[in-house]
């Protein structure tokens, strides 16, 4: 069945003439006839009698409400993806990791809300790979993450390369590390280790880091948030590896220390990731655009230049998966 069949069907039972209906549907009277000859092909039965009134046979009056629930579920569908080009969009999901959404995506999202009062913004942190496994399960619009290339090798996605940052050692402020301008490996490996849980893209690059340098890493805590990790390492001995981004303003709490490491390729990639599909979408297009505007601009810091050094100079955008 098409649509210009039950458009036609549509017509000539409200008018009762198919000569009316063809002047309502813009067509030619032959036109509306085949098309009533090919409905009633296809459903098996006359559901009209051709006399000088049109009228329902008993197959039409059992189809005439079917039809018309048909046409306006079509109107309905056809006029909500209208409202989704036009900008019309309810609602805007957004996962990004911990630090993104602590130090980096408010001015983002205050930005878009003022453009934006219409569209319902919904904001998830998560981890890196829980938040590319929802973007692709369709529950998310962008994720925000850790850069990872197996995740998002796939035609369908969108990669930009926000900037990259450094990963510092977090420490109390008593720690022995702190004697340290650039910690050492052969000194970082000697203390325990508080990492991020497993599906959090900074636990797989310090693994990583560990097994390139043949050493062992003695993780003998998990955690997922940023202010458990500050909690444990201000008691003493334990230290975290860390983006720079996430402890930018550790130098505000006299209990906490972070240092570089001597190590200068421990760097995260912090990319956005969403679809072509999505793309198309004009908040969506905005809220992109509001982050390289926004999020690719370092963090203001202040603060000793020993523990805190300048962020980065962010690297270029790029599009990858067309």
């Amino acid at each position: 069945m098409r649509l210009e069949q039950l458009q036609a069907f549509l017509a000539v039972a409200e008018t009762g003439s198919f000569q009316q209906a063809a002047r309502h549907c813009n067509v030619t009277q032959s036109t509306i006839s085949r098309q009533i000859q090919g409905l009633e092909a296809e459903v098996g039965l006359p559901l009209l009698h051709r006399s000088a009134q049109a009228k329902l046979t008993i197959a039409g009056d059992r189809f005439l409400p079917h039809a018309r629930k048909i046409w306006n579920e079509w109107g309905i569908a056809t006029q909500e993806l209208a409202d989704l080009l036009d900008g019309k969009q309810p609602e805007l999901c957004v996962a990004a990791i911990h630090s993104v959404c602590a130090f980096h995506l408010p001015p983002v999202l205050q930005r878009f809300c003022q453009e934006h009062p219409e569209v319902q913004l919904r904001v998830t942190s998560l981890g890196s790979d829980r938040a590319l496994k929802v973007l692709k399960d369709g529950l998310v619009d962008i994720a925000i993450v850790m850069n990872n290339r197996f995740l998002t090798a796939n035609p369908e996605m969108v990669v930009d390369v926000l900037y990259d940052e450094p990963v510092k050692v977090l420490m109390a402020a008593n720690h022995p590390l702190t004697q340290y301008t650039e910690v050492p490996w052969t000194e970082l490996v000697r203390y325990p280790q508080v990492v991020f849980k497993d599906g959090y893209g900074m636990q797989r690059l310090v693994q990583e880091q560990f097994q390139r340098q043949g050493v062992a890493l003695n993780a003998v805590l998990e955690l997922n948030t940023l202010d458990a990790f500050r909690g444990i390492v201000r008691q003493g001995e334990l230290i975290a590896l860390l983006p720079q981004g996430a402890i930018h303003d550790v130098h505000l709490d006299p209990t906490l220390a972070s240092r570089a490491t001597a190590d200068p390729t421990l760097i995260r990639q912090v990319v956005l990731v969403t679809t072509h599909d999505r793309l198309q979408i004009p908040p969506i297009q905005r809220f992109r655009s509001l982050v390289h505007e926004l999020m690719r601009q370092p963090i203001a810091l202040v603060g000793s230049p020993l523990s805190l050094p300048v962020m980065p100079k962010p690297v270029a955008s790029q599009i990858v998966g067309r």
